[in-house]
Protein backbone atom coordinates (compact mmCIF):
# COMPACT_ATOMS: atom_id res chain seq x y z
CA UNK A 1 0.00 0.00 0.00
CA UNK A 2 1.05 3.62 -0.31
CA UNK A 3 0.96 7.02 1.34
CA UNK A 4 0.68 9.77 -1.28
CA UNK A 5 0.88 13.40 -0.16
CA UNK A 6 -0.57 16.09 -2.44
CA UNK A 7 0.51 19.71 -2.09
CA UNK A 8 0.20 22.99 -3.96
CA UNK A 9 1.63 26.47 -4.15
CA UNK A 10 0.34 30.03 -4.58
CA UNK A 11 -1.61 30.25 -7.82
CA UNK A 12 -1.94 26.47 -8.13
CA UNK A 13 -5.49 25.28 -8.65
CA UNK A 14 -7.27 22.32 -7.21
CA UNK A 15 -5.15 20.46 -4.67
CA UNK A 16 -8.30 19.21 -2.95
CA UNK A 17 -10.07 18.66 -6.27
CA UNK A 18 -7.11 16.58 -7.44
CA UNK A 19 -7.11 14.60 -4.20
CA UNK A 20 -10.84 13.90 -4.46
CA UNK A 21 -10.54 12.87 -8.11
CA UNK A 22 -7.86 10.38 -7.09
CA UNK A 23 -9.96 9.12 -4.19
CA UNK A 24 -12.88 8.38 -6.52
CA UNK A 25 -10.79 6.70 -9.20
CA UNK A 26 -8.04 4.98 -7.21
CA UNK A 27 -7.83 1.34 -8.41
CA UNK A 28 -8.77 -1.04 -5.62
CA UNK A 29 -8.44 -4.77 -5.65
CA UNK A 30 -10.74 -6.84 -3.47
CA UNK A 31 -10.08 -6.32 0.22
CA UNK A 32 -8.33 -2.97 -0.20
CA UNK A 33 -9.46 0.53 0.69
CA UNK A 34 -8.32 4.09 0.12
CA UNK A 35 -8.49 6.98 2.58
CA UNK A 36 -8.29 10.69 1.80
CA UNK A 37 -7.05 12.63 4.83
CA UNK A 38 -7.48 16.41 4.70
CA UNK A 39 -4.37 17.60 6.55
CA UNK A 40 -4.23 21.14 5.20
CA UNK A 41 -3.26 23.36 8.16
CA UNK A 42 -5.18 26.21 6.52
CA UNK A 43 -8.40 24.21 6.88
CA UNK A 44 -10.33 21.59 4.95
CA UNK A 45 -12.93 22.23 2.28
CA UNK A 46 -14.58 18.91 1.39
CA UNK A 47 -17.39 19.13 3.96
CA UNK A 48 -18.53 22.55 2.78
CA UNK A 49 -17.56 21.91 -0.84
CA UNK A 50 -18.07 18.48 -2.37
CA UNK A 51 -20.42 17.35 0.40
CA UNK A 52 -22.21 20.72 0.54
CA UNK A 53 -22.57 20.47 4.30
CA UNK A 54 -24.56 17.24 4.10
CA UNK A 55 -22.65 15.46 6.84
CA UNK A 56 -24.35 14.00 9.92
CA UNK A 57 -22.52 14.93 13.09
CA UNK A 58 -19.05 16.38 13.67
CA UNK A 59 -16.20 14.58 11.98
CA UNK A 60 -12.66 15.63 11.35
CA UNK A 61 -9.05 16.26 12.11
CA UNK A 62 -9.81 18.52 15.07
CA UNK A 63 -11.27 15.55 16.93
CA UNK A 64 -8.10 13.59 16.21
CA UNK A 65 -6.05 16.21 18.05
CA UNK A 66 -8.37 16.03 21.06
CA UNK A 67 -8.21 12.23 21.09
CA UNK A 68 -4.42 12.30 20.88
CA UNK A 69 -4.21 14.34 24.07
CA UNK A 70 -6.36 11.66 25.70
CA UNK A 71 -4.15 8.85 24.43
CA UNK A 72 -6.86 7.58 22.05
CA UNK A 73 -5.51 8.56 18.64
CA UNK A 74 -5.67 5.10 17.08
CA UNK A 75 -9.24 4.40 18.15
CA UNK A 76 -10.53 7.87 17.29
CA UNK A 77 -9.04 7.89 13.80
CA UNK A 78 -11.33 5.19 12.48
CA UNK A 79 -14.40 6.80 14.02
CA UNK A 80 -13.73 10.05 12.18
CA UNK A 81 -13.86 8.56 8.68
CA UNK A 82 -16.80 9.22 6.35
CA UNK A 83 -17.68 6.68 3.69
CA UNK A 84 -17.93 8.29 0.25
CA UNK A 85 -18.50 5.03 -1.61
CA UNK A 86 -21.66 4.40 -3.57
CA UNK A 87 -21.68 0.99 -1.93
CA UNK A 88 -19.36 -0.67 0.55
CA UNK A 89 -16.77 1.13 2.66
CA UNK A 90 -13.76 1.28 0.41
CA UNK A 91 -13.38 5.06 -0.26
CA UNK A 92 -13.12 6.96 3.00
CA UNK A 93 -12.62 10.59 4.00
CA UNK A 94 -11.05 12.16 7.07
CA UNK A 95 -12.38 15.75 6.95
CA UNK A 96 -9.99 18.57 7.69
CA UNK A 97 -9.93 21.45 10.12
CA UNK A 98 -12.82 23.88 10.05
CA UNK A 99 -10.69 26.82 11.24
CA UNK A 100 -6.98 27.48 10.55
CA UNK A 101 -6.65 28.53 14.20
CA UNK A 102 -7.12 24.86 15.11
CA UNK A 103 -3.83 23.90 13.45
CA UNK A 104 -1.85 24.77 16.58
CA UNK A 105 -3.65 21.98 18.44
CA UNK A 106 -2.00 19.46 16.11
CA UNK A 107 1.57 20.56 16.86
CA UNK A 108 2.36 17.27 18.63
CA UNK A 109 0.02 15.11 16.55
CA UNK A 110 1.39 15.49 13.01
CA UNK A 111 4.25 13.08 13.64
CA UNK A 112 1.92 10.46 15.12
CA UNK A 113 -0.46 10.84 12.18
CA UNK A 114 2.40 10.37 9.73
CA UNK A 115 3.41 7.18 11.51
CA UNK A 116 -0.19 5.99 11.58
CA UNK A 117 -0.62 6.56 7.84
CA UNK A 118 2.53 4.56 7.16
CA UNK A 119 1.38 1.78 9.49
CA UNK A 120 -2.18 1.43 8.25
CA UNK A 121 -1.06 -0.94 5.51
CA UNK A 122 -0.13 -3.45 8.18
CA UNK A 123 -3.75 -3.71 9.36
CA UNK A 124 -5.94 -6.66 8.43
CA UNK A 125 -7.41 -4.70 5.51
CA UNK A 126 -4.86 -2.94 3.33
CA UNK A 127 -5.28 0.80 2.84
CA UNK A 128 -3.79 3.40 0.57
CA UNK A 129 -3.72 6.89 2.08
CA UNK A 130 -4.00 10.10 0.07
CA UNK A 131 -3.10 13.18 2.10
CA UNK A 132 -4.27 16.65 1.09
CA UNK A 133 -1.63 19.06 2.44
CA UNK A 134 -3.03 22.14 0.71
CA UNK A 135 -0.73 24.99 -0.27
CA UNK A 136 1.28 25.16 2.96
CA UNK A 137 1.15 21.72 4.56
CA UNK A 138 4.30 20.37 2.92
CA UNK A 139 6.26 22.88 5.01
CA UNK A 140 6.24 23.68 8.70
CA UNK A 141 5.05 21.31 11.46
CA UNK A 142 2.92 19.16 9.12
CA UNK A 143 5.87 18.59 6.75
CA UNK A 144 6.62 15.33 8.55
CA UNK A 145 3.72 13.79 6.60
CA UNK A 146 5.37 14.62 3.29
CA UNK A 147 8.73 13.37 4.55
CA UNK A 148 7.32 9.96 5.41
CA UNK A 149 5.16 9.61 2.28
CA UNK A 150 5.95 7.17 -0.52
CA UNK A 151 5.23 9.91 -3.05
CA UNK A 152 4.72 13.67 -2.86
CA UNK A 153 2.78 15.35 -5.67
CA UNK A 154 2.98 19.08 -6.31
CA UNK A 155 -0.01 20.49 -8.21
CA UNK A 156 1.17 23.04 -10.77
CA UNK A 157 -0.49 25.35 -13.28
CA UNK A 158 1.71 25.53 -16.45
CA UNK A 159 1.63 29.29 -16.81
CA UNK A 160 4.48 31.75 -16.29
CA UNK A 161 3.01 32.85 -12.97
CA UNK A 162 2.33 29.27 -11.93
CA UNK A 163 5.83 28.11 -12.79
CA UNK A 164 7.36 31.12 -11.03
CA UNK A 165 5.47 30.22 -7.86
CA UNK A 166 6.19 26.49 -8.12
CA UNK A 167 9.94 26.54 -8.74
CA UNK A 168 11.20 27.68 -5.30
CA UNK A 169 8.72 25.39 -3.54
CA UNK A 170 9.72 22.40 -5.62
CA UNK A 171 13.40 23.12 -5.00
CA UNK A 172 12.86 23.50 -1.26
CA UNK A 173 10.75 20.36 -1.08
CA UNK A 174 13.27 18.35 -3.08
CA UNK A 175 16.03 19.39 -0.68
CA UNK A 176 13.90 18.60 2.38
CA UNK A 177 12.88 15.17 1.09
CA UNK A 178 16.47 14.36 0.24
CA UNK A 179 17.76 15.41 3.64
CA UNK A 180 14.93 14.37 5.95
CA UNK A 181 12.49 12.30 3.89
CA UNK A 182 12.46 9.18 1.75
CA UNK A 183 14.49 10.81 -1.02
CA UNK A 184 14.08 13.54 -3.62
CA UNK A 185 12.79 11.02 -6.17
CA UNK A 186 9.56 10.84 -4.15
CA UNK A 187 8.58 14.20 -5.64
CA UNK A 188 6.53 14.47 -8.82
CA UNK A 189 4.20 16.99 -10.45
CA UNK A 190 0.50 16.95 -11.22
CA UNK A 191 -0.10 19.42 -14.04
CA UNK A 192 -3.46 21.10 -14.53
CA UNK A 193 -3.57 21.59 -18.30
CA UNK A 194 -4.52 25.25 -18.28
CA UNK A 195 -1.46 27.01 -19.67
CA UNK A 196 0.88 27.24 -22.63
CA UNK A 197 3.63 24.91 -21.38
CA UNK A 198 3.76 21.18 -22.10
CA UNK A 199 4.40 18.47 -19.53
CA UNK A 200 7.91 18.05 -20.95
CA UNK A 201 8.62 21.76 -20.52
CA UNK A 202 7.24 21.76 -16.97
CA UNK A 203 9.32 18.73 -16.03
CA UNK A 204 12.47 20.24 -17.51
CA UNK A 205 11.97 23.60 -15.81
CA UNK A 206 11.12 22.19 -12.38
CA UNK A 207 13.52 19.25 -12.50
CA UNK A 208 10.91 16.66 -11.49
CA UNK A 209 8.73 14.31 -13.56
CA UNK A 210 5.11 15.06 -14.42
CA UNK A 211 3.30 11.95 -13.27
CA UNK A 212 -0.25 13.07 -14.10
CA UNK A 213 -1.90 15.70 -16.29
CA UNK A 214 -5.48 16.68 -15.52
CA UNK A 215 -7.61 18.65 -17.96
CA UNK A 216 -8.79 22.15 -17.17
CA UNK A 217 -12.45 21.15 -16.76
CA UNK A 218 -14.28 23.74 -14.63
CA UNK A 219 -17.72 22.08 -14.85
CA UNK A 220 -16.48 18.67 -13.74
CA UNK A 221 -14.13 20.18 -11.16
CA UNK A 222 -17.05 22.10 -9.63
CA UNK A 223 -18.67 18.78 -8.68
CA UNK A 224 -15.67 18.10 -6.44
CA UNK A 225 -14.93 21.64 -5.29
CA UNK A 226 -18.47 22.93 -4.68
CA UNK A 227 -20.82 19.95 -4.68
CA UNK A 228 -22.35 20.79 -8.05
CA UNK A 229 -24.65 18.12 -9.49
CA UNK A 230 -22.64 16.49 -12.25
CA UNK A 231 -25.29 14.01 -13.32
CA UNK A 232 -24.41 10.75 -15.02
CA UNK A 233 -21.88 12.42 -17.27
CA UNK A 234 -19.56 13.17 -14.37
CA UNK A 235 -18.51 9.54 -13.95
CA UNK A 236 -17.43 9.55 -17.61
CA UNK A 237 -15.85 13.00 -17.54
CA UNK A 238 -12.39 13.70 -18.92
CA UNK A 239 -11.35 14.76 -15.42
CA UNK A 240 -12.08 11.38 -13.85
CA UNK A 241 -10.74 9.53 -16.87
CA UNK A 242 -7.41 11.37 -16.56
CA UNK A 243 -7.36 10.86 -12.78
CA UNK A 244 -7.90 7.13 -13.25
CA UNK A 245 -4.94 6.90 -15.59
CA UNK A 246 -2.85 9.10 -13.32
CA UNK A 247 -3.64 6.95 -10.30
CA UNK A 248 -2.23 3.93 -12.11
CA UNK A 249 0.95 5.88 -12.91
CA UNK A 250 1.31 6.97 -9.29
CA UNK A 251 0.95 3.37 -8.11
CA UNK A 252 3.70 2.34 -10.49
CA UNK A 253 5.91 5.16 -9.23
CA UNK A 254 5.41 4.01 -5.65
CA UNK A 255 6.01 0.37 -6.57
CA UNK A 256 9.25 1.26 -8.34
CA UNK A 257 10.54 3.29 -5.39
CA UNK A 258 9.65 0.56 -2.91
CA UNK A 259 11.39 -2.04 -5.02
CA UNK A 260 14.55 0.06 -4.84
CA UNK A 261 14.30 1.15 -1.22
CA UNK A 262 12.80 -2.01 0.29
CA UNK A 263 13.73 -5.05 -1.82
CA UNK A 264 11.42 -7.94 -1.12
CA UNK A 265 8.55 -5.68 0.03
CA UNK A 266 7.29 -4.48 -3.36
CA UNK A 267 4.06 -6.51 -3.35
CA UNK A 268 2.13 -3.24 -3.69
CA UNK A 269 2.17 -3.43 -7.48
CA UNK A 270 0.71 -6.92 -7.63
Amino acid sequence: MAVVAIAGCPGAPGVTTTALALLLTWPLEQGRRVILAECDPDGGSVLAGALAGRTPGPYGLRNIAVADRQGQLGEAFWRQLIDLSDEGTDRLLLPGLTDPAQASSLAYTWDKLAAMFAGIERSSISHDVLVDLGRSGAFGPSAVIARKADSVLMVVRPTLRGMHAALPRVQALRADLQESGTGADALAVVMIDSGPYTAHEVSKQLGVPVVMTLPHAPRAAAVLSDGRDGGRRFARSDLLRAARGGAAEIRQLVAGRRARLMPGESSYAR
